[in-house]
């Protein structure tokens, strides 16, 4: 993801840029951060490279889910992430081929947290898929009443669909445990671009190769 603390970064396009050649084939963005012409270009840049393009939904403001869905289908995004107004949510989207992947639990706050024990994961999983959701999007690392891998495999029993975590993937280890548990993706943002995902490793660039050698 190009953003940090939950913000589009404002030089999210040089720095994909300068790592276009690194074959990376999901990349994402946040509703917040940046204008929408700038999201614009972004997913533009990123549909350019012949990779998957993201959004997710962080932004707390009222509409703001449903303004987000709008983007996303205007701007032909891949895969919608986050919010909790599902139906409302896939009615906007219905017909465009943007896959929509909604929180399970209670999100709230920004950077969000998410409140939630396993069973509700599991139920709102469930349900989620049953309305038609690709997936889900697991806040599992920003979680204030579980355990994060006990999340994780709690929305594994309770979707078919693509399991993503994100937000606070900070290291190779984590990314080992969430596939263990059960988690078919994750992102990570901050740690990158903060250089603390492989602490030895001094660029962006470095940073994205330790991420990768983590997912093979």
């Amino acid at each position: 993801m190009l953003t940090r603390a939950d913000r589009t970064v404002p030089d999210a396009r040089a720095i994909l840029d300068d790592v276009r050649d690194l074959g990376l084939r999901h990349v994402g963005v946040k509703d917040v951060g940046a204008s929408p012409a700038e999201l614009a270009a972004l997913i533009e840049q990123i549909r350019a490279l012949g990779a998957t393009s993201y959004l997710e939904v962080v932004s707390t403001a009222p509409g703001a889910e449903l303004a987000a869905a709008r983007v996303a289908r205007d701007l032909g995004v891949d895969r919608l992430l986050g919010g909790t107004q599902v139906e409302a949510v896939l009615e906007l989207l219905a017909g465009s081929g943007v896959e929509y992947l909604p929180y399970p639990g209670r999100p709230a706050g920004h950077p969000t947290r998410l409140a939630g024990n396993p069973d509700e994961i599991e139920r709102d999983a469930r349900r989620q898929r049953a309305l038609g959701c690709a997936g889900v999007d697991l806040l599992a690392y920003r979680a204030i009443e579980a355990a994060p891998l006990e999340l994780v495999r709690a929305a594994r029993r309770g979707t078919d669909g693509l399991l993503l975590v994100a937000g606070g993937v900070a290291s190779a280890a984590q990314v080992r445990a969430l596939a263990a548990a059960g988690a078919d993706a994750f992102t990570v943002g901050s740690a990158v671009l903060d250089g603390t995902f492989a602490p030895h490793a001094p660029s962006v660039r470095s940073q994205l190769g330790a991420v990768l050698d983590a997912c093979r």
